[in-house]
């Protein structure tokens, strides 16, 4: 019997609180914004995966960026810009909070660098920030200006016109071989030398979350490219991560994933799972993805943010 009460208590405990934090509204809206070869809904499928509506039960508004799926970080970034202008003024809020998955971490990064006074916290997920391996290997299997780089990029950006179509974003400027190029080790440390905040001094470390231009910085990340036998993205991404020598996601090492306070980079998680993808197909015995997303927001709102 008392273990009857016991649970009840707990269960109205664990209620209320949970009434509490969606109560509670976060102060600034978020941006959700893709990495490469991403989509803001594609074919009536979300790029992060029933993302939004949990940020919303937590108690903030959410928007979802439409930037190229294919090109490099600083046009995708200006893109971005001129998003987070329109969202402030429909908002009338002063910021917003970003979240930048994949590629989408640098796309934040260079609004939070350049427009600093318009972002309380750019959150990168699985974000390219130190380079990725895979890049590296693919960008220098083929030699400049040769033909097999040629049918590379037309290949790439074929792919890339048909999700900008099926997406509704078929005027979008592409260049796969410019976005493949952002994304290497060399693209990545030039990107970093541009755009340095929330960069770690050195590799696989982290900084405090407040940056010098009055910005919050966070990541988290996964290092398991293989998670689910019934996640039919699971048996590619195994094989990418074959280019690795360090724990990796099946793009990006957990180590490159780094920036400002950590928030974890050794989740049993992999590019995809890390936007709940596929359909929310994940590893079994690992945090919910979405449960991240949730603690996110609260975190942000213990700051005020």
């Amino acid at each position: 019997m008392k273990q009857h009460v016991w649970a009840a208590m707990i269960g109205l405990f664990t209620f209320f609180t949970q009434v509490a934090h969606s109560s509670e509204r976060l102060e600034y809206p978020v941006v959700l914004v893709h990495g490469l070869f991403g989509f803001d809904n594609l074919l009536g499928v979300d790029y992060f995966y029933r993302v939004p509506s949990v940020i919303e039960d937590e108690g903030a508004a959410v928007y979802v960026a439409e930037v190229s799926s294919a090109h490099n970080s600083e046009l995708r970034g200006e893109q971005l810009l001129e998003q987070v202008a329109l969202i402030r003024a429909i908002t009338g809020k002063d910021k917003v909070n970003l979240i930048g998955h994949s590629q989408g971490a640098q796309t934040i990064r260079y609004v939070a660098s350049v427009k600093p006074q318009w972002v309380a916290s750019a959150t990168s997920i699985g974000g390219v920030n130190w380079g990725s391996r895979f890049a590296d290997v693919v960008r220098g299997s083929v030699d400049s200006g040769s033909f097999s780089e040629q049918f590379l990029a037309s290949l790439a950006n074929g792919l890339a016109g048909l999700i900008d179509l099926l997406s509704g974003k078929a005027t979008a400027p592409k260049d796969a071989l410019e976005a493949l190029s952002a994304l290497t080790t060399e693209g990545s440390v030039a990107f970093n030398q541009k755009y340095p905040e929330g960069v770690p001094s050195h590799y696989c470390g982290q900084t405090d979350a407040l940056a010098s231009n009055g910005v919050y910085y966070f990541s988290w990340s996964g290092s398991k490219a293989w998670t689910n036998v019934f996640d039919p993205a699971d048996n590619a991404l195994a094989l990418f991560s074959q280019v690795f020598d360090e724990p990796n996601d099946g793009l990006v090492s957990a180590c490159s994933s780094n920036l400002g306070q950590v928030i974890g980079n050794q989740y049993k998680m992999n590019h995809l799972d890390q936007v709940n993808q596929t359909i929310g197909v994940h590893h079994l015995f690992e945090t919910d993805p979405l449960t991240l997303y949730r603690q996110h927001i609260r975190r942000l709102k213990g700051l005020n943010l």
